[in-house]
């Protein structure tokens, strides 16, 4: 069997849409066919070099998704052929094969225990999550990476509460999904803070009740505007070093939480006054908003069945597979904040 997919062959140039070939099954792993796939920030830093030399090249990529299992290989059990499911770079129970090899016309392609860019994957078990039954699938493809990381950082990193004070740096995917998770808890004022005015209008749909343009202006002061004593909470998910400085430095003395959140360009570091951390600054990271996906994606998808988190105004018009390397384009200038790829036929 064949499967059309887009790979990355060499950094920094498109991504080829070539046919592979599926490998057999080993224990621990399912073949999915996918719906829908999530495009993250990772991918861009991915294909264009930006995460350091690539010593799996040519190889698959894409790590959120939604799709339906055709075939289990020995020993799984977690999931059936027939179910839908989550593809989530965040490990669950169940089996994790390191990863597989596709052939592209006898030359191996690599992938990792899950990729999404292509019609049909070879996934570990420990990689997916069943579906509640009638969940729509373009949904479902964010809850792999943009809505356990945007919801789980306001949730689980920072525990956030009714009425704290929290500003989002940053309105891509992730950040606009913590901006809705804090309106679910109930935070006041939920600040975001990007370049990209069109970003802003999208955040203020999603439950932000200020904007902020960080491309004119001085952002924390803008900000201590607002909250005179800092924020409570600030969520960075910019990826710029810069920009987590600032988030650290808009938080309240003797309590202000800082949760970085963004993936910085290889070989860049992050420069911080140390005495706001004796002020009692707290500076956190994050894996994936510290989600658990047996224990968190089906409650995220009762919230967003529920309405009480709203993610439909990042579900724009799907790119086909055939446009992956225009969606990318997309999100790098944010003309997209977190393109969707249809996997059906163009």
């Amino acid at each position: 069997m064949k499967t059309l997919a887009a790979i990355l062959v060499e950094t920094g140039r498109p991504l080829e849409l070539v046919e592979l070939g599926l490998p057999a099954l080993r224990p621990g792993q399912v073949l999915v066919e996918l719906a829908f796939s999530g495009v993250c920030h990772t991918q861009i830093l991915e294909a264009r070099g930006h995460r350091g030399p690539d010593r799996f090249l040519p190889h698959c990529l894409g790590h959120e998704g939604s799709g339906t299992v055709l075939e289990t290989g020995p020993g799984v059990t977690k999931t059936k052929p027939g179910d839908q499911v989550v593809l989530s770079w965040l490990k669950g129970s169940g089996a994790t094969v390191v990863g597989t090899r596709y052939d592209w016309a006898g030359r191996a392609v690599n992938a990792g225990p899950v990729t999404t860019f292509q019609r049909h994957a070879v996934v570990s078990d420990s990689r997916l999550t069943v579906l509640p039954d009638g969940f729509p699938l373009a949904t479902a493809a964010l809850v792999g990476c943009a809505v356990p990381t945007g919801v789980g950082v306001v949730f689980n990193t920072a525990a956030a509460r009714p009425g704290q004070s929290i500003a989002v740096f940053g309105a891509g995917g992730v950040g606009l999904c913590a901006i809705a998770a804090a309106r679910a808890v109930g935070c006041d004022p939920i600040i975001a803070v990007d370049i990209l005015p069109a970003k802003l209008d999208i955040a203020r749909t999603m439950g932000a009740t200020h904007g902020i343009d960080a491309s004119s202006g001085d952002v924390v002061a803008a900000i201590k505007a607002l909250c005179p004593a800092g924020l409570d909470i600030a969520i960075e998910s910019s990826g710029r070093p810069p920009v987590m400085a600032q988030s650290l430095a808009a938080v309240r003395a003797q309590g202000g939480l800082a949760a970085v959140v963004g993936n910085a360009h290889a070989g860049e570091t992050l420069t911080i006054d140390p005495q706001w951390l004796n002020q009692g600054k707290r500076l956190l990271g994050t894996w994936g908003g510290d989600s658990d996906p047996d224990r968190d994606y089906a409650r995220y998808c009762r919230l967003l069945s529920a309405g009480k988190i709203d993610i439909a105004p990042l579900l724009s018009a799907p790119y086909p597979l055939e446009r992956i390397n225009e969606a990318l384009d997309d999100l790098e200038s944010g003309r997209a904040a977190r393109p969707l790829i249809a996997m059906g036929p163009a």
